[in-house]
């Protein structure tokens, strides 16, 4: 079928869910492998890491979002903070920026594909009334390539806007999950760095505060 011919049998409205499916499969692909990458490394260097001693969660060198977010926990504001989960959600929002900006894109996607099937099953219905007005007499085939287009474009935006929602929550509990592993390691690390007399000081301050 040459694309002439898929044109005319799913329409616009069609044509461009097949463009949203495509695009929302990449999204949803790219960012599952990107944080099963992120997971992976974390795993294996920050557990190294750990078993080494302080200076070595000061100065690890490592592109991880999530070893980043401890370090930078460990190095600069745990000094100057006693709200550490109010710290790390700033540090893991700047960190995961683009895991945030890919869950929009999959939401957004879920939203408007049942929509766009909408528009198409509204347009192979014009089709059908136009052919009837235009034709005393309307040929069964041209009436069924109009309902076919209606029905088609409404049966492709369910198959788009299913699969996307479902990788969406999917990929938002996982992320989810991440946040809360790098609020419980930056403690970890912080313990890990701070003697028991520091982590003493630490809790006293945050009596006085409440």
């Amino acid at each position: 079928m040459n694309m002439a011919a898929l044109y005319d049998s799913i329409g616009p409205a069609g044509c461009v869910l097949v463009v949203v499916g495509c695009v929302g499969v990449y999204i949803a692909l790219r960012t599952l492998f990107y944080m099963l990458f992120v997971w992976r490394h974390f795993r294996k260097d920050f557990l190294e890491v750990q078993s080494q001693g302080e200076s070595c969660l000061r100065h690890l060198d490592s592109a991880n979002p999530l070893i980043v977010i401890v370090r930078e926990i460990v190095s600069t504001h745990a000094s100057h903070s006693d709200d550490i989960r109010a710290e790390v959600s700033y540090l893991f929002n700047r960190n995961f920026e683009s895991v945030s900006k890919s869950l929009c894109w999959l939401k957004l996607i879920s939203v408007i594909s049942p929509l766009l099937g909408l528009l198409g099953t509204v347009l192979g219905m014009v089709g059908v009334f136009q052919t009837i007005s235009q034709n005393a007499a309307p040929d069964a085939a041209m009436l069924a390539a109009g309902i076919w287009e209606a029905l088609i474009t409404t049966v492709m935006g369910l198959c788009v806007a299913i699969p996307i929602l479902m990788f969406y929550y999917f990929l938002l509990l996982k992320f989810k999950s991440f946040h809360i592993e790098a609020v419980e390691h930056s403690y970890r690390a912080l313990e890990l760095c701070q003697g028991p007399e520091a982590r003493a000081a630490r809790e006293r301050r945050k009596m006085r505060h409440e």
